[in-house]
């Protein structure tokens, strides 16, 4: 006998767990609908929810992008962030955009950064490790892609020259 309520018992904790899941997702649900927090991501992570307390104990700064067809949207990032922050950012912000209108669509953010750079008073952000603050980018500052050739002195070879290279070195031997 002792089995058999056991068992209820089990079941009932059991269903129990699940409707407090209910319960907790339809009520976080409902909290990110909310328009005063339209900033949380709509499934944040520990860090995106950190950043955002942050931001509004100012130890944190707001940025605004603004892409090449005029559009903007912001992210928000530790004062200490560096450019490779920012492109993380960036990155994570555009790819939850793009998932919420269309579904998964592949960026290929390599040619992405080789082909454009972000520009902030008309300077281009290309060092990845400097901080944002040594740019001059506090709270509520902009940026912008800008389109972007990388000089032969900082492009890496193709695999065009690299073939040459070995061709040469064939028709030596």
């Amino acid at each position: 006998m002792e089995s058999s309520s056991k068992g209820e018992d089990e079941v009932g904790g059991y269903n129990s767990s699940n409707v407090k899941k209910a319960k907790l997702q339809s009520t976080l649900a409902a909290l990110l609908d909310d328009p005063i927090l339209s900033d949380v991501p709509k499934k944040p992570t520990l860090s995106d929810v950190d950043t955002l307390i942050s931001l509004e104990m100012g130890s944190a700064m707001r940025i605004s992008v603004q892409k090449l067809d005029g559009t903007s949207f912001d992210v928000a990032l530790m004062n200490s962030a560096t450019v490779k922050d920012l492109k993380l950012a960036i990155k994570k912000k555009l790819i939850e955009m793009e998932q919420s209108k269309m579904g998964h669509r592949h960026i290929s953010w390599k040619k992405v950064w080789a082909n454009f750079a972000l520009s902030y008073h008309n300077q281009k952000l290309l060092d990845d490790n400097s901080a944002l603050q040594d740019s001059g980018i506090r709270n509520n500052s902009q940026v912008h892609f800008v389109s972007y050739v990388m000089s032969k002195d900082s492009q890496r070879h193709s695999k065009r020259r690299k073939h040459r290279f070995f061709h040469g070195l064939n028709k030596r031997a």
